[in-house]
């Protein structure tokens, strides 16, 4: 590849048409993006790390920052929204491969959001892959064709997000100055760079959501990112809109700030359930008072949960952006029309539920949900959001920010937190990111509860309902029994040869390490990323 910029080098194989995305001027705009803001993020990261040794050493607890009191209590709204952003009823994300995204925008929902994080495995050749297809879809060029069918965009098609990587994830096969790219950068730089104007010209902007926010000065330094590329590119400032999602424990306590730091750039914020409950475990990782019952209870009408969605709409109404809810992860089951009925009804509940909360819209995982969710919210949302709502009676504290919901820890509940965590971390490292399992459309923030859960369990020894009856503490020579027990399980349903082409013994192995741990890791995916490079290579 030819003219690369200074201190920068390419450490994957490029494909046909690859240099189109990595031209020299869009790899030149994120060695600036890079220069400029690399360092921050190291510093903000090193803060999470600090913070946490705090709370878990029980000298800092959660709360209200006393120091951004008047930023809370004070009367400001967010910038206006175009007229594109208006109306989010019916929100569906997904991995950024070809198909999924024309299925996506085709699908009947308002918005699309492409996902280069929980959804999808960061595979050098998905990533780039990924900013290819984004480029084509952006100008309405995007096809894909198989055998048997053509796929292209319909004439009216949903708003497009892309949710770029988090902050504490590397992009190891661009290297800058010695040291790996970080991925938000890259995955916003390269789409930024290429689409912004584009969009703008189109009728929309460039739009994004933000995820693992844990606090203001995180959103202050996506902010500034903004600031800053739209002034490098000639881009009116303001034209970048961006929804935090609150799926970290701490952000929940800094939502008003977050928005203020984004208040020309705000698109509102999402209440990103999966990660939060992953996030409650592991910010409350040294509090016994903190343990979760089974996943399949901890459910949005209950304890924190219900507390941070009620405050979520109270705090965007207040602010005049739009309160989005959580991810429907059901996907229709063909086979099982009894079943198929019931995981329907699941659904129609929830979104009922957010709807008449006051929520603004929803988010699917599956293009077969949109016109159910569609459906509850054009039913009682009349209008094009419900920002109007200002929701005063919601009174949610510190207290009700962590209440913990009360329900059994099962035997079944392990298992299936085991089979889960496996038969994920298996496909994420053969380079799929969206996964369906058990009638459920996994991606990382799931897994990430399967193996935290296991793991609080495990630390705390928490006393498990077994299936013959009996109840004692979890330890760790029955959690490898049942491991055991679990593969013996996959091999007989999935058969000997599909587990021996796969990766499940490298997954078994990933998920056993941070379901034992002495020390909580932060993120499966910084462990994994590593053999997920290494079979790249």
């Amino acid at each position: 590849m030819s003219s690369m910029p200074d201190g920068l080098s390419i450490h994957g194989s490029l494909g046909e048409g690859d240099e189109r995305i990595l031209s020299p001027e869009a790899l030149a705009f994120v060695v600036e993006l890079h220069r400029a803001f690399a360092g921050r993020i190291e510093q903000l990261l090193e803060a999470r790390r600090e913070r946490q040794a705090r709370l878990d050493a029980g000298v800092e607890q959660l709360d209200f920052l006393p120091a951004t009191r008047e930023v809370r209590d004070s009367s400001w709204r967010v910038a206006p929204l175009p007229p594109d952003l208006l109306d989010r009823r019916v929100e569906i994300t997904g991995p950024v491969d070809r198909k999924m995204i024309i299925n996506a925008l085709n699908s009947g929902a308002s918005v699309f959001m492409a996902d280069f994080e929980d959804a999808n495995s960061p595979t050098w050749s998905n990533n780039v892959q990924g900013q290819k297809n984004l480029f084509d879809a952006v100008r309405r060029a995007i096809s894909f064709e198989t055998k048997d069918k053509k796929y292209a965009l319909n004439e009216e098609t949903a708003v497009l997000f892309v949710r770029p990587r988090g902050l504490h994830l590397l992009e190891r096969h661009v290297v800058i100055d010695g040291k790996p790219a970080r991925g938000p950068l890259f995955d916003f730089g390269l789409f930024f760079f290429h689409n912004a104007k584009e969009q703008l010209a189109r009728g929309t902007g460039p739009y994004f959501y933000l995820p693992k926010l844990e606090s203001h000065l995180e959103a202050r330094l996506w902010n500034d990112v903004f600031v800053f590329a739209q002034k490098a590119l000639g881009v009116p400032n303001g034209s970048i809109k961006a929804t935090v999602l609150i799926e970290t424990l701490p952000a929940a306590f800094e939502m008003n700030e977050i928005l203020w730091e984004l208040r020309d750039h705000s698109a509102g914020l999402n209440c990103g359930r999966w990660d939060y409950i992953f996030s409650f475990i592991k910010k409350r990782r040294a509090d016994a008072k903190a343990l979760l019952p089974d996943r399949s209870v901890v459910t949005m009408d209950k304890g924190f949960l219900r507390a941070y969605s009620q405050l979520v709409i109270q705090t965007c109404h207040r602010r005049g952006v739009h309160a989005m809810g959580g991810m429907a992860a059901q996907i229709p089951i063909k086979s099982d029309p009894a079943a198929n009925e019931a995981a329907l009804e699941k659904v129609r509940a929830d979104k009922l539920r957010e709807v008449k909360d006051g929520h603004d819209g929803t988010w699917v995982a599956h293009p077969g949900l949109v016109p159910i969710a569609k459906e509850i919210f054009d039913a009682h949302m009349k209008a094009a959001n419900q920002l109007d709502r200002l929701r005063e009676d919601v009174k949610v504290g510190r207290d009700e920010l962590l209440a913990v919901p009360e329900g059994p820890r099962t035997e079944s509940g392990l298992r299936h937190n085991i089979r889960v965590g496996v038969q994920y971390l298996e496909a994420w490292l053969r380079g799929e990111g969206c996964v369906p399992l058990y009638n459920l459309m996994e991606d990382a923030a799931t897994a990430e509860i399967s193996r935290a859960q296991v793991w609080q369990w495990l630390k705390f020894g928490a006393a498990i309902q077994w299936s013959d009856g009996a109840s004692s503490a979890l330890d760790r020579a029955r959690f490898a029994q049942i491991v055991d027990e679990e593969m013996k399980g996959l091999r007989a349903a999935l058969g000997e040869e599909q587990l021996s082409r796969g990766r499940f013994t490298e997954a078994r192995a990933i998920f056993e390490q941070l379901a034992s741990a002495e020390q909580f890791e932060e993120f499966l995916t910084l462990p994994a990323y590593d053999r997920l490079i290494d079979s790249s290579r």
